[in-house]
């Protein structure tokens, strides 16, 4: 037998396996310091040592095991390798509403592969669906693939067939779309729809998990729960972003498209409103609006499509010492758009003064947001906000850097006419700005 069908294992792993006859799939008992496990032998990182087995245990938690001089191996039980199959998809009840599940990729549609020790897209829309059987009793699900990749791989491209995608939905008349997708760029996802989809008939959730389907702790089930019920029969209609509201599996949150963001990297609770409420929430079952501001649910309202977007608009977070030829570099490159990300309440250093008004003259559009999570920019109270507002700095209020970035790619989209460009930016299309700033 190859290192190959072995998996990832090699040398005196490999070896230690070999010896007693065991194969992936297997039920093996681990003997080591007195003290035994026994699981079933799965493949492992193909960028591991060669020193260490890995073994499911019956909790289905995966624990490595180095082999020493002391440590025993034993064959108990032959088994198959592991594979995922998902169970058929349960009858769907015509009286339910009807929601559309488009897949985009990204952990709450992953594995584990065993061949890295990573994840991996692998489950399908109709996986999604299959493995979650209490979606029965929500809603009428058609499930599609869209795309199948990491949301880190995402563009500007795909917001806008993914918009059009839901577009195409709503003038089959569904109910609501969910929208499977990874969780790292979730949040310009969801502004970039909050944008592209006006006057929604429906509500659009954008979901996720931290921990994919095949671990013990993963959020998928709960969070595409909550997601299908709100899709089916929340009030609201507005792109949201729905996940877990604290480490428990307690309740869902849903959070404004353009007002999100995701504050930790791995907890199950990592998304976050920021300058505003939540719109809503799931506990048990039971849907609990938030805020009395929100657009109402409507058969009756015509979406209004506006996919296209314009890639060349730039993020750049001001640092201490910064080099002001970053800025002229992206003029050189023909950016119709910056947005700076200052300190504060919207500030760069002089250094730089020079390069913002050369990219301004040369009608690149550069917009001022904060560093600060929370709050929102006054370049009013320095002199150096004031000077750089004289030179055509526009201050975005309250707008998140994620979300001005993304709807400065959807203005330039819009028009090539740049004081109308301007004036749409400093418009508050879908709540992106609050009117003012309220206290924790």
């Amino acid at each position: 037998m190859s290192e190959k069908e072995f998996s990832g294992y090699k040398g005196e792993a490999l070896a230690s396996i070999r010896k007693v006859g065991a194969d992936v799939g297997d039920l093996i008992r681990v003997t080591k310091q007195k003290e035994a496990h026994e699981g079933i032998l799965i493949p492992r990182s193909e960028y591991g040592d060669e020193t260490h087995i890995v073994v499911k245990l019956k909790n289905g938690y995966n624990i490595g095991i180095e082999i020493t001089p002391d440590t025993t191996i034993e064959r108990i039980g032959k088994g198959t390798k592991p594979t995922f199959a998902a169970p058929p998809q349960p009858e769907q009840n015509p009286q339910l509403p009807r929601v559309t599940i488009l897949s985009t990729g990204g952990t709450i549609a992953s594995r584990v592969d065993y061949r890295t020790g990573g994840v991996r897209p692998a489950l399908t829309a109709g996986d999604l669906y299959s493995v979650v059987p209490e979606l029965a009793g929500i809603a009428r699900i058609n499930a599609q693939i869209l795309f199948s990749l990491f949301s880190e791989n995402m563009t500007p491209q795909q917001w806008g067939e993914l918009a059009t995608a839901i577009a195409e939905q709503a003038a089959k008349g569904v109910d609501g779309v969910v929208i499977a997708h990874g969780t790292d760029t979730m949040g310009y996802t969801a502004a970039a729809l909050s944008f592209a989809l006006q006057n929604l008939p429906f509500p659009v959730i954008i979901v996720g998990s931290q921990r994919s389907a095949d671990r013990p702790s993963s959020d998928a089930a709960t969070n595409l729960i909550g997601a299908v019920t709100a899709a089916a029969s929340a009030p609201f209609a507005e792109v949201t972003v729905a996940m877990h509201e604290t480490t428990s599996d307690d309740s869902i949150v849903f959070h404004r498209g353009t007002k999100v963001r995701k504050c930790h990297t791995s907890r199950r609770d990592a998304f976050k409103s920021v300058n505003a409420s939540p719109v809503a929430r799931i506990k048990n079952r039971e849907l609990t609006m938030l805020t009395q501001d929100y657009k109402k649910r409507g058969a009756s309202q015509r979406l209004t499509l506006k996919p296209e977007f314009n890639d060349k608009v730039a993020l750049v977070k001001f640092y201490p010492g910064m080099n002001p030829a970053v800025i002229d570099w992206l003029v050189d490159q023909d950016y119709r758009g910056i947005i700076l990300e200052g300190t504060g309440l919207g500030h760069i250093s002089m250094k730089s003064f020079g390069a913002v008004r050369k990219a301004i003259v040369k009608n690149v559009i550069v917009g001022m947001t904060s560093q600060c999570v929370w709050g929102r920019v006054n370049m009013n109270v320095y002199d150096a906000g004031r000077d750089l507002q004289a030179q055509g700095v526009i201050p975005l209020e309250d707008i998140l850097p994620e979300t001005a970035l993304v709807k400065l790619m959807w203005v330039l989209g819009q028009t090539k006419d740049t004081d109308k460009a301007k004036r749409l930016l400093k418009t508050n299309v879908a709540r992106e700005i609050s009117p003012r700033t309220l206290p924790e």
